[in-house]
């Protein structure tokens, strides 16, 4: 039976146990005011633990850490402040093997909390701003503790949460998290350039959130009848709707139906998606699954990195000493873009970090392979686009080098010709 409380008597010590494993929302669909109350509390509960994807809400600091253990598939958002100081496990896996970790019980859940809107008049509650792997907590969890936020959207999830299903339930009145859009400098534009001319008309597009991909969303309002099939969807969304560039008219299942499993954005693009049925909250059996991504015609994929060196190979988790990104579902997607009738894979990067002291066009990585080469596609920087797919690499070699940063190509020359000399 639902048991209803007061957000301002939360008393946790009640719900969990010493050593307790919570998994909560991610992203936009974070239960601040549950996980508000966990840090508060944290002391009295004899050690815990929890499973967070990324976070922008702030809350998640390396403090917390003497009595919370927090792990996550990278450091994305304020998960980077824990990484740097040390307390931050990282789980490598992609975005669309996290629910099966958590149902086969390696990523532990005892305890699920999670936000979500008002209920329907059947008394059932929608998933709100993420989906993903959520539906997998609710599932394994012994104990489900929702935070029902009347500002979060109702969204046309393909799945519902049951009142029954609920074993505390905690009414709340708060905007949720907001991710603002980043500016677009010049650098961004010219990347999105080279990155939006392999989107024609009727491609399906799966694209994250920042500059860049705000960006590429500026520059295609020409298309028509494009698609969406992505892990993350922003505010652009709503610009491409209303322009009558976004219609998913062509796709071959989810007709007219932009499908994602995380609404990360700002206000504007909570109020479309509210009982829109043209925006579909998708778990990540559905958004990230091989068998679904490779029925998609036209699939093109963008994708982000923190350097790649001149095989082809991708880093998208660190940079040296400094973990600052993760796997996410960059593997599922470029897979699947490289392999769609008509379809490409784009890892879009800035040639330079640091301030332009150094190139992230690399001989050897300084960090793990996230892509490996044998699934890259194509590589976007300002300076053009390399087509690596079904070329040597000394030819990849030879492309990278041309869309590196010229300050830096006289060296990588270097380590391409040796490349070239050896065949590898």
């Amino acid at each position: 039976m639902t048991e209803t409380l007061r957000a301002d008597a939360l008393d946790l010590a009640r719900i969990l146990r010493p050593g307790d494993h919570i998994v909560w929302g991610q992203a936009c669909g974070e239960p601040t005011t549950l996980v508000e109350a966990l840090i508060a509390q944290r002391a009295g509960l004899g050690g815990v633990s929890a499973f967070a994807g990324t976070s922008f809400s702030g809350l998640l600091t390396p403090d917390i850490a003497d009595h919370v253990a927090i792990s996550s598939m990278g450091a994305i958002g304020a998960l980077r402040t824990l990484a740097r100081a040390g307390v931050l496990g990282i789980v490598p896996c992609h975005v669309g093997q996290i629910a099966a970790l958590i149902e086969g019980g390696v990523i532990g859940c005892d305890v699920a909390f999670v936000q979500v809107s008002p209920a329907d008049a059947d008394g059932n509650h929608s998933y709100g701003l993420i989906n993903d792997y959520v539906q997998a907590a609710v599932a394994r969890a012994r104990v489900v503790v929702a935070e029902v936020n009347d500002q979060v959207p109702f969204t046309a999830c393909d799945a519902l949460l049951p009142r029954d299903r609920i074993d505390y339930l905690v009414e709340v009145s708060r905007p949720p998290v907001e991710v603002k859009p980043a500016p677009i400098g010049a650098e961004d534009l010219a990347i999105a350039t080279h990155a939006a001319a392999y989107i024609g008309d009727g491609s399906v597009i799966q694209i994250g959130i920042g500059a860049v991909p705000d960006a590429i969303t500026r520059l295609i309002g020409d298309r028509r009848d494009l698609g969406v099939h992505s892990g993350m969807i922003g505010d652009g969304l709503v610009d491409l709707v209303e322009a009558g560039v976004v219609t998913n008219a062509l796709k071959p299942f989810e007709t007219g139906i932009s499908v994602t499993g995380a609404l990360i954005g700002t206000r504007r693009l909570y109020d479309f998606a509210d009982r829109n049925p043209a925006v579909g909250l998708r778990s990540s059996a559905l958004t990230h699954a091989d068998a679904v991504l490779t029925a998609i015609p036209r699939l093109v994929t963008i994708n982000s990195a923190v350097e790649v060196d001149l095989t082809g190979q991708v880093n998208a988790e660190q940079t040296g000493a400094s973990y600052i990104g993760g796997t996410g579902g960059q593997v599922d997607y470029v897979r699947a873009g490289a392999r769609s009738p008509g379809g490409r894979s784009i890892i879009a990067l800035p040639a330079t970090a640091a301030g332009g002291k150094a190139s992230r066009i690399v001989p050897t990585l300084s960090g793990p392979v996230t892509t490996a080469r044998s699934e890259a596609d194509v590589i976007v920087t300002e300076y053009g686009a390399a087509e690596l797919k079904g070329r040597t690499l000394a030819e990849r070699a030879r492309r990278l080098v041309a869309i590196a940063h010229p300050d830096f190509r006289e060296e990588l020359d270097r380590a391409a010709f040796e490349i070239a000399r050896r065949g590898y």
